[in-house]
């Protein structure tokens, strides 16, 4: 892991397109500001952890109890 030091108003460069801005830091947090590309998505730890956790159980679902599942929704 890299560590750099930055004050608010720095930044530092990913690469050539993503740019990760201090906009705010205090003591216990900092707001980061990030420019990227649409095609580069930008998400929280947090969120990516519970996306592959959601998508492992949804792979363990057989193709018949999907289907009594979606039986038993309304559609209105």
């Amino acid at each position: 892991m890299l560590v750099i030091r930055r004050r608010a108003g720095e930044s530092l460069w990913i690469g050539d397109s993503v740019e990760v801005e201090i906009i705010e830091a205090g003591p216990g947090k900092v707001k980061l500001g990030i420019r990227a590309p649409r095609e580069i998505p930008v998400v929280r730890s947090e969120i990516r952890a519970t996306r592959e956790q959601n998508q492992r159980a949804a792979g363990g679902v057989e193709a018949g109890v999907l289907k009594r599942i979606l039986a038993g929704v309304r559609r209105d």
